[in-house]
């Protein structure tokens, strides 16, 4: 009877690892990617009507975005995932409803928070699915490469965050100031520490099988992004940790540094240049006017 909890919880994780993801997981991830671009992007919906084949790039980006940069990373082909016919049709089918559906029902009903709720629990199962896969595919390539089990996992995670800048070129906007890595959002966050321990569990140094993690894992990530959507919150459930570690670990920004760094500047710029002579009193300005005067005069 003790033995019962475990062994129904691991035969759920099991059974839960093994769901195909495909289609309705991975329309799901669809949706909310496409959904994305249409929200968060100002000009998304011109540029479908002045130029749909950049628009529809720019959705195939947001979809297939990690896949790409993943097969960059272990010297394959980039476009090798767009040879999976059926991806790339639901993909395009989930763009052009969002984009051209007429009066724009699809979009009104997918956007539906109820609704999108369900579909961001959805994509959360594929991004920690594409998580293990690619650090189980870098695992197959370099046995004992920890750096590349975890890079390829992140970008599989958070491939599309990490493009984004490159994306921003297809639209016609540069902004580099937004660069993912400077300013890591949740899901890139979330799946660089992912990936570690997914990494950890591949090389048997955390003693959890794959099935139990992506189980928990998920679940983790399900509640995170559902609340966050449901509240229109952009806080980071890793905030609280991170304002007590990092600055143990990685010191704390000094305003004091900025300050004298300035005023080392300043300093420097006051020596190079010699303080402008004193102003003329009102007196002497007087007394060269009425000497003009009177030169004139004679």
């Amino acid at each position: 009877m003790e033995l019962a909890g475990p062994l129904q919880l691991g035969e759920l994780a099991a059974a839960f690892a093994a769901l195909p993801v495909f289609p309705l997981f991975d329309a799901a991830y669809f949706i909310v990617s496409v959904l994305y671009l249409k929200i968060c992007f100002a000009g998304a919906v011109e540029m479908s009507r002045k130029s749909p084949f950049a628009s529809w790039l720019c959705a195939m980006l947001h979809c297939f975005g990690s896949y790409i940069l993943a097969d960059l990373l272990l010297g394959e082909s980039p476009i090798a995932y767009f040879s999976n016919n059926s991806s790339v049709i639901l993909a395009t089918a989930v763009w052009y409803l969002i984009f051209f559906c007429p009066m724009n029902l699809f979009y009104k009903c997918v956007s539906f928070l109820p609704m999108k709720l369900i579909f961001v629990a959805m994509k959360e199962v594929v991004r920690v699915r594409k998580i293990a896969a690619g650090v189980h595919h870098a695992h197959h390539r370099y046995h004992h490469g920890w750096f590349i089990m975890m890079a390829t996992g992140w970008v599989k995670g958070s491939g599309v965050a990490l493009m984004s800048n490159f994306e921003q070129l297809l639209r016609g906007v540069w902004k580099p100031e937004t660069n993912e890595i400077l300013h890591m959002s949740f899901p890139t966050k979330a799946s660089l520490y992912g990936t570690v321990l997914f990494t950890l569990q591949q090389t048997h140094w955390l003693p959890v099988s794959e099935a139990n993690l992506i189980f928990f894992f998920t679940m983790f990530m399900i509640v995170c992004k559902v609340f966050m959507t449901a509240t229109h919150s952009h806080a980071s459930p890793f905030a609280p940790v991170e304002s007590f570690i990092c600055p143990v670990f990685f010191g704390s920004v000094s305003s004091g540094h900025t300050s004298h760094h300035h005023d080392q500047h300043g300093a420097s710029h006051e020596v190079s240049h010699p303080p402008p002579p004193p102003a003329k009193s009102k007196e002497e300005l007087n007394e060269g006017t009425r000497k003009r005067k009177a030169k004139k005069a004679e």
